[in-house]
């Protein structure tokens, strides 16, 4: 498969391909775009039908991640990650410990945070073999503690009109 002559790599600045034969690891990292920061984008793990199916997401999807960073006017570029396996049978502590550690390699070139079929306890986790993980840490708010949870919405302010209309 020539990777270069893909549409989807649309002028990629790096794609990674990272293995660890001792964890099982098989992952993709691809940033899109650094101009405005760097790259930041979800881990995302998927029993994938082949190999040229998960580059063509990860490239899909860090282009994304650069329009989407870009439309929220946010110092930070695009990229993506995704780790080829079943996350409710493969996913180990010691994948995740090697995922983390080439995020590490990386020196904050992408940062990754949860998506489908990685958690935030999952980021929590690489966070003992690398810094470059978001979405982690619950954040206070007007309304109260907000969590790192992108999935967990936060908590609404009580209203001042006391249910009266």
């Amino acid at each position: 498969m020539a990777v270069f002559s893909l549409s989807d790599f649309a002028d990629h600045e790096q794609v990674v391909f990272v293995s660890d034969d001792k964890s099982g690891l098989k992952a993709i990292i691809a940033v899109h775009n650094s101009n405005l920061g760097p790259a930041l984008g979800g881990c995302r793990m998927w029993p994938y039908a082949s190999e040229e199916e998960a580059i063509r997401d990860v490239l899909r999807l860090s282009r994304g991640m650069t329009y989407k960073s870009a439309m929220a006017n946010l110092k930070l570029g695009g990229g993506k990650s995704v780790i080829i396996g079943n996350p409710r049978t493969q996913k180990t502590p010691e994948l995740l410990a090697a995922f983390a550690r080439a995020l590490e390699q990386l020196n904050g070139r992408y940062i990754a945070a949860e998506d489908s079929g990685t958690s935030v306890a999952d980021m929590k986790y690489m966070t003992q073999f690398t810094r470059h993980v978001a979405g982690i840490h619950d954040k206070p708010s007007d309304a109260g503690t907000r969590s790192g949870d992108p999935r967990r919405p936060p908590p609404t302010a009580p209203s001042s009109a006391s249910g009266r209309r």
